[in-house]
């Protein structure tokens, strides 16, 4: 009788281990800080695993990460002849693995690569944080930091100036830099993109800064622009702010869109639903049905390029009177024309995220912010696993947010375990208090009520 109860005992020790291991394992855990409440699924709800949502917030991650440091290869190599002419020919698909050739303010190629190719962290290496990646990275920080789903202006603008330097190089340009400026003078969002105070307000930086707002709100994109609303005016007015709500919108509706269709057939899908978003005579609008039209015509990427160059800064049409502002590169960080070039290497890349990022990182301008925001979108779609397939290879999983930003724990080294795990917690909170939804501990899944 002893010894059953000593083997008894055995075997209860490592059940309950094994329960607690497993709550241990990312995508497992909950956040600390949320009282769970209990909550009666309805028949409408639904429902989520947050093991697989973990997976996929590591793919976007470690997307845009990929896509982020390829596209700097070619960052401003290629922006039109108005105002730069010893830019040249915009590149084409034949110039993938050949030579890379100066941007615009510099004289030799890029450092980072000799040709024009994929840049890979290896395992046991650690990818660097750009402004592609490290704003989101610190809007996930603040929202787990003051125990909320929506920021306040004091919360952004004191997240802006604890974690971003003063002195340079701190990473900003044309409008984050202006809001920053303004920032430190005491003015808060959304005054920090208001025209009269800030002349970059059309800029691309919101784009780049807010696509995580709708992975932080999965199937509900009115929660996620509700989210991000003041983050994109923070730097953002007008069609530049439509832009950036585009992009949340399409992030927002990324998990397992359409079941088992085809990825090309879900991106199409979930585009043309955030086009819904853009009012119709706006020049945002028009951008996505002239390269639709074109894409569909089955004519070349370049050509579609090509015809986006002409239709928008040579021709000036739909509104799009970048060029004759008269404004340093021709506006080649401008919303509207960074914005027009990632469709072109949305639709063209037709849901493949190599296919996508080489488009991205050869169809000119801001080359980085296109690519980090599709790599960022399609690894999330494919998660980790997807990634390392379409590649044949493992990557680092460590992140260096004090290459740009600072003020972060660890000296700045993360994981992407980590990072996903994080955006598991925000997620937790904004079903339960933002969407009215429910946490299941037990099943690990969230019950996400359908507006």
């Amino acid at each position: 009788m002893k010894q059953l109860c000593v083997f008894l005992l055995i075997c209860f020790s490592i059940i309950t281990c094994k329960n607690e291991n497993q709550q241990k394992k990312p995508g497992f855990t909950f956040n600390p800080e949320l009282t769970i409440k209990k909550y009666r699924p309805g028949s409408s709800d639904i429902v989520i695993s947050r093991e697989d949502y973990y997976d996929k917030l590591y793919g976007f991650w470690l997307g845009q990460c990929i896509a982020n440091w390829t596209g700097l290869v070619t960052e401003m190599d290629k922006i039109g002849n108005i105002g730069e002419p010893k830019t040249g020919a915009f590149y084409t698909r034949d110039d993938w693995g050949k030579p890379d050739q100066p941007s615009i303010w510099a004289e030799e190629p890029s450092d980072l690569s000799p040709t024009i190719d994929f840049v890979f962290k290896d395992e046991g290496e650690i990818w660097g944080a750009d402004d592609d990646t490290d704003i989101e990275y610190m809007y996930q920080h603040l929202l787990l930091e003051n125990r909320t789903s929506i920021l306040t202006a004091s919360q952004i603008r004191d997240g802006w100036l604890l974690h971003i330097r003063a002195e340079e190089e701190n990473y900003l340009w044309v409008s984050n830099q202006q809001a920053f400026d303004l920032m430190l003078k005491g003015i808060l969002p959304p005054e920090t993109s208001d025209p009269g105070k800030n002349p970059h307000f059309d800029m691309i930086d919101a784009q780049l800064t807010t696509e995580i707002f709708g992975l932080l709100s999965p199937k509900r994109p009115d929660i996620a622009l509700k989210m991000a609303y003041l983050p994109i005016r923070t730097t953002a007015r007008e069609e530049a702010a439509w832009i950036s709500e585009f992009y949340v919108i399409m992030h927002s509706l990324a998990f397992k869109t359409k079941g088992s269709d085809p990825i090309n057939e879900q991106i199409a899908w979930i585009a043309d639903e955030a086009r819904k978003s853009l009012p119709g005579d706006s020049y945002p609008a028009a951008m996505y049905d002239f390269v639709r039209m074109k894409y569909e015509s089955g004519i070349p990427w370049e050509q579609t390029r090509d015809s986006v160059y002409l239709r928008y800064q040579v021709r000036q049409e739909d509104a799009y009177d970048i060029t004759s502002r008269n404004l340093y590169c021709n506006g080649c960080f401008a919303a509207g024309i960074n914005y027009a070039a990632s469709l072109v290497s949305l639709f063209y890349g037709e849901g493949d995220i190599k296919e996508t990022i080489k488009i991205g990182t050869l169809a000119g301008w801001d080359s980085d912010n296109p690519t980090a925001t599709w790599g960022g979108l399609l690894g999330f779609m494919i998660g980790r696993e997807g990634i390392q397939e379409r590649f044949n290879r493992k990557f680092a999983d460590k992140y260096n947010i004090h290459r740009t930003r600072q003020n972060f724990p660890d000296n700045g080294i993360d994981t992407f375990d980590r990072m996903a795990e994080k955006g598991l917690y925000v997620i937790d909170r904004v079903v339960q208090d933002e969407m009215g939804g429910g946490v299941d501990r037990k099943n690990n899944v969230w019950y996400i009520p359908d507006k």
